[in-house]
């Protein structure tokens, strides 16, 4: 007993905690070739009002390719991530390509005291490289659910409003000088703002590809779209000013404007991209480089949370390196991104994509791709080991 105390007593002296949070848990939430699919990919998650937890993803049936007969499903989980229900098909667009989902719930039309979930995604019939090259383009939908995804509206098609392709033969309303070809939300969740004047706007990351194909995708650029009126009307945000802009995700800064953070296709740096919006995206500051978010040209998740103390932070997941997805750490910024954390490493092999969830005020989730896509894992861990 002595020992034990004089032990508690040298490790508070020496600034260093006498009890170390646990290690994340992990489970495996999609494994290929099962449930009819040979491959998933492009995880995106949320949590429901409830505190259930909704996993989407890709399920492509044939390969691992981007394009084919893709479907979007779900599982739910009911305990934090530990345990999760039978797969559901939520979207499937014939033998084409239904992707890209963004799940976010809308917390503040009084008609659904209990929320309802709307779920973006994209639609293709064609490959990246035929839909950059003029051939075909991409259409942006979604679907609400007000019961935690257990039944589902009927598809709502808001190309016109959200992107900007020139297409007329596809149909007589993609007649736009500005030739969006390649479009892609998110992907990861997408947000509602909470605060400040904008606050109930749903906003969605997003990027295109415009024109003809230029050398290191600089005909893509990162974007957003918004809805003020819980999904009736959607807006687009300036496209912005970094060629070679690619996957997105954004997050609510404290001030209630919002901070995207993007992949850099360009090839100049390999770091992440920052763009801030002081009014929720209706105009942008000039980007910045991230130099302390290395990243080896890969899609990365941004989300808010309030730590047990009660502090605004963001929290940012992606492969950290320069040439490998690998290393998949989640960072800490307490200043609304202008400095980051170390992090912590999630996982130290091949992994990739991945989407960062709120458990509770001291449990975080991560749903990732992992051993060479031949797996989707979620992670689950507190914030305290988070800042151990």
């Amino acid at each position: 007993m002595m020992l034990l105390s004089f032990l508690s007593v040298w490790g508070l002296l020496a600034g260093q905690p006498t009890e170390t949070a646990p290690p994340p848990g992990e489970v495996t939430v999609f494994r290929n070739g099962e449930n009819g699919y040979q491959c998933y990919r492009i995880p995106a998650i949320v949590q429901a009002p409830d505190g259930s937890l909704l996993a989407f993803t890709e399920g492509r049936r044939t390969n691992c390719g981007d394009f084919g007969d893709v479907d979007i499903v779900l599982r739910k989980s009911r305990d934090g991530g530990k345990t999760w229900g039978t797969p559901t098909q939520v979207v499937d667009f014939g033998p084409n390509q239904a992707g890209n989902p963004a799940p976010v719930f809308d917390l503040t039309d009084t008609r659904y005291p209990n929320g309802r979930l709307f779920l973006l995604y994209n639609t293709g019939t064609a490959s990246e490289n035929e839909v950059r090259n003029g051939k075909a383009i991409r259409d942006v939908w979604y679907k609400t659910s007000t019961d935690g995804g257990q039944t589902w509206s009927d598809a709502v098609n808001i190309t016109p409003q959200v992107n900007r392709p020139n297409k007329p033969e596809a149909n007589p309303a993609y007649r736009f000088a500005e030739d969006w070809r390649s479009y892609a939300n998110t992907p990861g969740h997408a947000r509602q703002l909470s605060r400040g004047k904008h606050r109930g706007r749903i906003f969605v990351a997003a990027n295109h590809s415009s024109g003809p194909p230029k050398p290191q995708f600089r005909d893509y650029q990162a974007h957003g779209f918004y809805s003020d009126d819980h999904g009736q009307t959607w807006k687009l945000s300036p496209t912005i000013d970094y060629p070679g802009g690619n996957e997105s995700t954004a997050a609510e800064t404290t001030d209630g404007g919002v901070l995207m953070n993007i992949r850099n296709q360009s090839g100049d740096v390999k770091n992440r991209l920052l763009a801030r919006s002081p009014n929720a995206g209706e105009s942008w500051q000039p980007t910045t480089v991230a130099t302390a978010l290395p990243d080896p040209v890969c899609q990365g998740s941004l989300i808010n949370y309030r730590t047990p103390a009660g502090k605004a932070v963001l929290l940012f997941a992606n492969p950290n390196s320069t040439t490998r997805r690998e290393k998949l750490t989640v960072r800490v910024s307490a200043d609304d991104g202008k400095t980051w954390s170390a992090g912590q490493e999630i996982c130290r092999g091949s992994s990739a994509y991945s989407d960062l969830v709120v458990i509770s005020n001291n449990m975080i989730g991560l749903l990732y791709e992992r051993d060479d896509y031949t797996l989707i894992n979620f992670s689950y861990f507190s914030y305290d080991w988070l800042e151990r």
